[in-house]
């Protein structure tokens, strides 16, 4: 690429500084963020022979037409400042939120008398005390409803104490609030109240139980026995709360565990928070454009732009691995402890994130569509992009999987409006030949829709194959057979995620941002995990089977007994002769020969 006389310039006077970059297109449009330790050295690179070393990068340079550089005191700064930049600008090339909207928070209105517990979505109120932000709703809700239940915080919007009303509202008749807006509870006694409340939020439920049993007992001295049996009921309520979370017991006071998962372009992000050693909350968030990044820069963008804002943190933080710009995060975060746990508690609470995220990740690409607002629903857009008469509210999708030509098996998974519709699922056996895919697909198309014509079930919208241009041809030979010719079917090809239409030559290529791609994805990601599991479930039953059946004196029903009675051959062969000769039909010489032959064959 020949570099413009303009950028050429810019480029020769770049300073050896930390800062900031901005690459712009023709119409001044921000393409990229990035920071450098030394603009000098890292801005020129972008021309230099691996500069287009990935597809988005080649497609990056071919657009650049200006530069803006923005010099800083230090890295850390300079971290900040793309943070900041990338949040403002939302450059197509950079790593980004999924969803970047404000997520709410928990507003503890501190500045007034009478303070309020709120939720807002922005950080604006003066001298306000924030928690969050909550990217599960599900979980500030829950949150609410405990504060509600066990703290007596009024829900009203009256400016406490110069304007109040005339008489208590229906909160203080049902208990929900002592009426501080008519005198019936004294600021001293509501700030303590609104004490605890913060202190709940900060997840030290431990102090708050130890405040309300003391504020309990103070009021049985005084005879105020309503007032204890409220008390009395809001520590039972706590007790209630913590008894699920008994198991999640785990060492090490407050932490916060983070965890990464990343599956091509997309990355789930989750943290763990720990408090008084026991785990409390889960927070995640969903980044996109991160293909051709690396781990470190994934993990570095994610502290950056999710954890550091967090309102309340634990000092010590938990990481999976090292980040790539470490000593920018520890300039920026002093009260920060980053740790890189390799065994003990503090590394298995780190796996535990790393799971969390992976869970949630896959749920994400299977079960779930964080597609901006401005796209088109994603069934919609299949239709559209595949040419179909009707849109595919519902779809199933087709895979075969074999192991080295045996235990060959089909699965069929169902997605309706988008989801997947488990009651739907169907598994096959495959009885034609072992090793031909192009067989099995025809087989598992012929039975499904000839039983799902005898049922006088309704038919998907759309039919898709796993596989190329083969795999299509005898589905749809299948289909012809059945009498279904007008059913639509398509195929998908792993290698480039090509998409297969009946009558055309050419594939259709979708693009890999394509919410219509993105959805075939993810049902052929089911189909062949539905597909996976059980042709290893019918591996070990064969193993289990052939293995019982070779030893003189096991038959059917013998073999049976012994799975029904240890679960598995593992558990067969740890048993005790004793143990198998208590089984009915056995006989202790029996037992012995069977533990003999297993433990010669392992």
């Amino acid at each position: 690429m020949a570099i413009p006389d303009h950028l050429s310039r810019k480029l020769e006077a770049l300073p050896d500084r930390p800062g900031v970059y901005l690459w712009k297109d023709v119409g001044g449009g921000i393409l990229y963020v990035g920071k450098a330790k030394s603009l000098r050295a890292r801005v020129p690179s972008y021309f230099g022979p691996d500069g287009g070393a990935t597809p988005e990068r080649a497609a990056l340079i071919s657009q650049i037409a200006d530069l803006e550089t923005i010099i800083v005191p230090n890295e850390a700064q300079a971290l900040l400042l793309e943070n900041n930049l990338i949040k403002e600008h939302r450059p197509r090339f950079n790593i980004r939120l999924t969803d970047d909207k404000s997520y709410p928070r928990i507003a503890v209105t501190l500045a007034e008398p009478f303070p309020r517990v709120l939720v807002t979505r922005r950080v604006t109120i003066p001298g306000a005390r924030y928690f969050g932000p909550y990217t599960d709703v599900a979980t500030l809700r829950q949150t609410l409803k405990i504060i509600r239940r066990i703290f007596t915080v009024r829900s009203c919007h009256w400016d406490l104490p110069t304007d109040a009303p005339a008489r208590p509202c229906l909160d203080y008749h049902i208990e929900r609030c002592r009426a501080p807006c008519v005198g019936l509870q004294s600021e001293a006694d509501y700030r303590r109240m609104i004490d605890d409340v913060v202190v709940f939020l900060e997840g030290k439920t431990v102090d708050v139980r130890a405040g309300l049993r003391d504020r309990m007992q103070e009021a049985a001295r005084q005879l105020d026995f309503e007032r204890a049996a409220q008390v009395r009921d809001a520590l039972k309520w706590l007790d209630q709360l913590e008894q699920p979370q008994a198991v999640e017991l785990v060492a090490g006071g407050d932490a916060d565990a983070v965890g990464i998962a990343r599956d091509g372009d997309d990355v789930c992000g989750v943290v763990l928070r720990v408090r008084a050693g026991k785990l409390i909350a889960r927070d995640h968030w969903f980044l996109e454009n991160a293909q051709h990044e690396t781990e470190g820069a994934i993990l570095s963008a994610f502290l950056v732009r999710c954890y550091l804002p967090l309102e309340v943190r634990a000092r010590r933080v938990l990481l999976p691995f090292a980040p790539e710009d470490l000593p920018s995060l520890t300039e920026l975060a002093p009260d920060v402890d980053w740790h890189i746990p390799q065994r003990g508690t503090s590394a298995k609470l780190a796996e535990l994130a790393d799971q969390n995220a992976r869970h949630l990740l896959d749920s994400l690409k299977i079960e779930s569509f964080d597609i901006d607002e401005r796209a088109a629903d994603p069934v919609f857009a299949l239709g559209r992009d595949l040419g179909l008469a009707v849109v595919p509210r519902s779809f199933v999708c087709i895979d075969i999987s074999t192991n080295q030509g045996r235990d060959t098996v089909g699965s069929l998974v169902w997605f309706e409006a988008g989801r997947p519709k488990k009651a739907e699922y169907r598994r096959f056996r495959i009885r034609g030949p072992a090793q031909d895919d192009f067989a099995a697909v025809h087989e598992v198309v012929t039975r499904y829709l000839t039983r799902r014509i005898a049922d006088e079930k309704v038919l998907p919208d759309l039919m898709v194959i796993d596989g190329g241009k083969g795999q299509l041809g005898a589905a749809l030979d299948a289909a012809r057979a059945a009498g279904r010719d007008q059913l639509p079917i398509v195929s998908l090809a792993k290698r480039e995620e090509e998409v297969y239409l009946p009558g055309r030559g050419e594939p259709l290529v979708l693009s890999r941002r394509s919410p219509s791609l993105k959805l075939l994805q993810r049902a052929r990601d089911e189909a062949h995990r539905f597909a996976i599991s059980y042709s290893r479930n019918r591996r070990s039953r064969r193993t289990i089977t052939s293995e019982l059946l070779a030893i003189p004196g096991v038959g059917p029903n013998r073999r049976r007994a012994l799975l029904d009675r240890f679960g598995s051959l593992a558990g067969v062969k740890t048993a005790t002769p004793a143990e198998i000769a208590a089984l009915r039909g056995f006989s202790a010489r029996l037992a012995e020969r069977i533990l003999d032959r297993l433990r010669a064959g392992a």
